[in-house]
């Protein structure tokens, strides 16, 4: 690797050695802590009170310089923001010695380098709020340069050159992405205040947080093809989660009235611009309650977490202006085919919802039950149209094997979800809790499986078992983080809002 090195980071391990022999660790250990943020001192500092702003102690990233002779203007950058240095060698130099100046920063220090200064804040002639530098260290040399944005003003319009947009580049070096494009930083920070308020939120109805297995002896709790690996001691195949449900749902037998867990799920499927095979998910379950009291739960909370990361519940995504304001529309799932295909199914057997498929151009294959049938026509017909929030409820039991049978609608359950922008974004039902009931439908697809279905749930004999102990009337639900990140910061690829997403390996050649 060292014999592909460009010219600028062979001239850069240049000045670190040139840094070490004049005795100076270009990655010293010692601690150095700041006493505030670029962002405290932007928002909060008044010319009027320099005063207040004589012990400033700061580290960040070097991002430009500009050197004219004895005297500087540099710009660091911290996790909050970014400000301009003014560095003047006697300041940093007081004795006779002007190494620091002349040699190592003039010299041998680059853009990208890490650096701790102390100072005092000040005012440019051109009104710019600035430190004076009195003491500056290098913390750590930077062997590879940035690719530094570019701007420059032609007529009234500022134009970007050499910007770090390129999707391949910054999903696999999600580090630089960070340090160039300060949006991408704001995208992540939303991500944490989504998650922090459905916790509060859950926390708040008096849930308890807990964790449940990664690996599983029996994957379950969804309809999806799980990565297998194999444990060496037990000398037995286990599964990546597709799902935590019948975890959680265990501990509603034990006696919890309501458990809720931030979980990475995995399903070997395939990519795109909204699925990753690793992904997070929040579900959480509540005793005695059921799938109508979820609905108005889910409204609140998902305007809340619109007002909370943008200010509003109104939100600008892509080409659509979304309301997140309670309440939204309603519809059952027949009820919404028959809105966008004139069509009514709600009393069709297999044989003719194939037909159907086929008239309105839609793939069917011989593996497919009535429920993947109708879920391809909703998902093919329907939930592109479907911009604003919407509730689909009242699904067929075809399409929900652990979904409490409807209590007035022979042949559907209590199930919902949440389509917003085209997508899905929760998913959620008044749990099955008869272990008979819960029994046959487990059945039910092992027959889809032998069909060829690939997707079909497996039989948990250790839940049913649970089930038998007793499981009280209960409400699930399951949020897609990354989905309801995606709309909260118009974001138009699940990759944008995942730190690390997979990727194909990269070209080494």
């Amino acid at each position: 690797m060292i014999n592909n090195l460009s010219e600028q980071e062979l001239l850069r391990r240049k000045k670190k050695e040139q840094i070490e022999e004049l005795g100076t660790n270009p990655y010293p250990s010692e601690s150095f802590e700041s006493n505030i943020t670029i962002k405290e001192i932007l928002q909060k500092f008044d010319k009027k009170e320099a005063g207040n702003f004589k012990d400033i102690k700061l580290a960040g990233r070097l991002m430009s310089r500009r050197i004219m002779g004895s005297a500087s203007f540099a710009e660091i950058m911290d996790d909050s923001d970014r400000i301009q240095l003014y560095i003047h060698r006697d300041s940093i130099c007081p004795n006779e010695d002007k190494t620091l100046y002349n040699t190592v920063f003039k010299k041998l220090m680059d853009i990208g380098d890490i650096i701790g200064i102390k100072g005092y804040i000040f005012v440019t002639k051109v009104g710019e709020t600035s430190i004076h530098v009195q003491e500056l260290k290098l913390l750590s040399k930077s062997l590879k340069p940035l690719p530094i944005v570019k701007e420059a003003k032609e007529g009234d319009e500022k134009k970007v050159y050499d910007a770090f947009t390129d999707p391949e580049h910054r999903y696999r070096q999600r580090y630089i992405d960070l340090l160039v494009n300060p949006y991408v930083k704001q995208i992540f920070k939303k991500r944490t205040k989504v998650i922090k308020v459905l916790r509060d939120y859950f926390d708040d109805l008096g849930c308890l947080e807990v964790e449940t297995p990664t690996l599983q002896p029996i994957y379950g709790g969804a309809l999806a093809r799980p990565f297998t690996t194999f444990h060496n001691t037990l000398d037995m195949d286990f599964y990546l989660r597709i799902s935590n449900e019948l975890y959680l749902k265990r501990l509603i037998v034990g006696g919890f009235k309501g458990v809720y867990e931030f979980a990475k799920l995995f399903r070997n499927e395939g990519m795109s611009r909204f699925h990753n095979p690793e992904f997070t998910s929040v579900e959480a379950y509540f005793a005695y309650k059921d799938y109508f009291w979820l609905m108005d739960q889910v409204e609140s909370v998902i305007e809340e977490i619109a007002i909370q990361t943008n200010g509003t519940s109104k939100i600008q995504i892509g080409d659509n202006k979304i309301e997140f304001k309670k309440p939204w529309k309603r519809y059952t799932m027949f009820e919404v085919i028959q809105k966008f295909t004139d069509i009514d199914i709600s009393e069709m057997n297999e044989t003719e919802l194939k037909k159907v498929a086929k008239d309105l151009k839609i793939k069917v294959d011989d593996s497919m039950g009535k429920g993947k049938i109708i879920d391809e026509i909703f998902g093919e017909k329907c939930e592109p149209k479907l911009i604003q929030p919407t509730i689909i409820m009242d699904y067929p039991i075809e399409m929900s094997p652990l979904a409490k049978n409807h209590r007035s609608k022979p042949g559907l359950v209590e199930r919902f979800e949440v389509i917003c922008n085209g997508k899905e974004i929760c998913n959620a039902y008044s749990e099955l809790n008869d272990p008979i009931e819960q029994r046959k439908r487990f059945e039910n697809q092992l027959e889809l499986g032998k069909r060829g279905d690939d997707e079909t749930m497996a039989l948990d004999e250790d839940y049913l078992r649970a089930l038998e102990y007793g499981m009280p009337p209960t409400a699930g639900i399951g949020i897609g983080i990354d989905r309801l990140v995606m709309l909260m910061t118009n974001a138009s690829s699940i990759q944008e809002v995942i730190f690390f997403p997979h990727m194909k390996p990269e070209n080494q050649n």
